[in-house]
């Protein structure tokens, strides 16, 4: 049912703000988010697209291998895109909601943020990566506005009604592989059986040695410009592809985060206790169904197509329960109090986009062949030394900048665009002190 956003955004027990309208909970959510999505997305910059499913893929299967893979399965993969995808919703109607308040068009900031958004993801996508995200949520996000009014609890039916549809797609194309699989290493089989295997196996990252080669020779032996060509030659309609794919998984995250939003549950608005029944109920039943599946693969040898469908099938049933759940231990620690880490993590959010995209060109400059060419020389597990570095880089620059500036480089160049002016980037001296408090100290809404 319609209602009005404007009188939702405001908590019972409200996160805190500062004056530049940031919310903690959400900074330190997204500076959580943005951190634990190099996690997954390590592997897509540093490995063949097999590894990413299946540990024992490319390497030789080490006890660490398969540690971290695990580690990841269960608590991460999937989990740090839905808090994303959350946190995106959430953020969007935050944004229509002060644009329409300072007597702004909404529709206007909002349409043009998303635009401008597209064209940053399509960037990061053909000349820096084509692991983005970013183009999803702008194509999602001009949807959404047209949902921004609707009470919590349509939020949430509609929300986890894509999530629901989104699951039956991918568990039944999930084991629409099999049979292919199958018809292809029949005795006999013929080239149709076995061309129609190649194809769309390779959308999973299949366990062949060709492929890895040729990922392998592509990645580590393209120059820079050859490597931008690839994309545009092999992948022009990847992001396409990827919205058809996943976008109604996205979708329904978004609405969960408004209803977040709204209802107080990502600004510590719900008590202690709720908290810690969001916690108990999420890994109560995620974690086992987790263990389940990844146990599983497990059996299966890891095979990559068993992989596959736990990943992107049933563990859908259950991602958000430990979304819910992390968000919710997340809200509990906000609530102890603030501490140097709290501020440091939150300051990795306020700068997201910045630390998103800047990660992008790191990695890419480090594992490509145009610069220290490592795309598979690293292990599995080696490569979470690197996630550390990349960790403690994004801690220790983003609060001193923003300690002197109101936004991160990136965060002011898309408010510029979008608004079609330039922002005051440096902070006024009377500004430099400012700082949140811990959620629950003050009292007045959220900013």
């Amino acid at each position: 049912m319609p209602g009005s956003a404007a009188s939702s955004l405001s908590p019972a027990r409200p996160a805190t703000s500062i004056p530049g309208g940031r919310i903690l909970t959400l900074d330190a959510l997204r500076g959580v988010a943005v951190m634990g999505i190099l996690l997954i997305n390590i592997l897509g910059y540093a490995l063949p697209d097999a590894a990413y499913f299946s540990p024992v893929a490319y390497g030789d299967g080490r006890p660490a291998d398969i540690a971290t893979w695990a580690f990841n399965f269960i608590l991460v993969d999937g989990k740090m895109r839905n808090l994303f995808s959350l946190l995106f919703g959430a953020s969007m109607l935050l944004v229509i909601e002060r644009a329409r308040a300072g007597g702004e068009s909404a529709a206007g900031v909002h349409f043009a943020r998303m635009l401008w958004l597209l064209v940053f993801g399509l960037v990061h996508f053909y000349f820096i990566w084509s692991g983005d995200i970013l183009s999803q949520y702008a194509a999602l996000g001009l949807v959404a506005w047209f949902f921004r009014t609707l009470r919590v609890r349509t939020l949430l039916l509609l929300g986890l009604t894509f999530l629901a549809v989104q699951l039956l797609i991918t568990t039944a194309f999930g084991l629409w592989l099999f049979p292919l699989r199958e018809a292809a290493y029949a005795p006999g089989a013929g080239p149709a059986a076995i061309h129609t295997w190649i194809e769309w196996g390779a959308l999973y990252g299949q366990d062949n040695p060709l492929v890895v080669a040729r990922e392998l020779a592509i990645y580590r032996g393209e120059s820079y410009f050859g490597l931008v060509g690839y994309r545009f030659d092999r992948l022009l309609l990847s992001p396409l592809y990827a919205l058809a794919a996943g976008g109604l998984e996205t979708f329904g995250m978004m609405l969960l985060g408004m209803a977040g939003l709204k209802s107080g549950f990502l600004t510590a608005g719900w008590s202690r206790a709720a908290y810690w029944r969001v916690v108990r109920l999420g890994y109560g039943i995620g974690l086992p169904v987790m263990i389940a599946l990844a146990g599983w693969c497990a059996w299966s040898g890891f095979d990559p197509l068993v992989c596959f469908t736990a990943i992107t099938g049933p563990s859908g049933l259950v991602r958000p329960l430990i979304v819910a759940a992390h968000v919710s231990l997340l809200m509990l620690w906000l609530m102890r109090g603030l501490s140097p880490l709290t501020l440091r993590v939150a300051a990795v959010g306020r700068a997201a986009f910045t630390n998103y995209l800047g990660g992008s060109i790191l990695m890419s400059i480090l594992f490509n062949g145009y610069g220290f060419g490592l795309f598979g020389h690293v292990g599995r597990a080696e490569l979470y030394l690197i996630v550390l570095a990349v960790w403690a880089l994004m801690l220790l620059w983003s609060k001193p900048w923003l300690d002197r500036f109101r936004y991160g480089p990136l965060e002011w160049l898309w408010r510029s665009l979008a608004r079609g002016r330039a922002p005051p980037l440096r902070r006024l001296e009377a500004e430099s002190d400012a700082g949140y408090q811990a959620p629950g100290q003050e009292q007045g809404g959220t900013g």
